[in-house]
């Protein structure tokens, strides 16, 4: 039977219905690993606005993208946008600017801990996307 995802975030507010819809539209396994990780962002990031973005979970701090999830064909990749200046051997970079990914293929390889640190780096470490386009995709260090 597969898990059934609640609306309701750890700090209190509602996670957005978009994003339950994408956990529950995933394989069981998979709807497991989305809960985790969305609960872990909730809680490291109770100021973040959650919505779907590019058809992904993703939370943004002051209308910047920090961190999302989304189903690839290997699992889940779990994609912090600032995460090659977070200096962390188990994060691999993504892409060509500042992008660093964990995957996932069952909920017992999230390690909280190290994902509880990814999430306060993510706060801590920003490089300026929301404005990526109309600085001609140049990245600038926000923090």
């Amino acid at each position: 039977m597969p898990y059934q995802l609640q609306l309701k975030q750890t700090n209190g507010e509602m996670m957005h219905p978009d994003i339950c819809l994408y956990n529950q539209a995933q394989a069981e396994e998979e709807q497991l690993i989305c809960q985790l990780l969305a609960e872990q962002i909730d809680a490291a990031l109770p100021e973040a606005e959650n919505k779907i973005w590019h058809a992904h979970p993703v939370w943004f701090l002051d209308g910047n993208p920090v961190v999302g999830y989304s189903k690839l064909k290997g699992g889940i990749r779990l994609l912090f946008w600032s995460g090659q200046s977070f200096d962390e051997a188990e994060l691999k970079l993504e892409g060509s600017f500042k992008a660093a990914e964990k995957r996932y293929n069952h909920s017992s390889q999230i390690n909280t801990a190290d994902l509880q640190r990814w999430l306060a780096k993510a706060r801590d470490i920003q490089w300026d996307y929301k404005n990526l386009v109309r600085r001609k995709g140049q990245l600038e260090r926000l923090k």
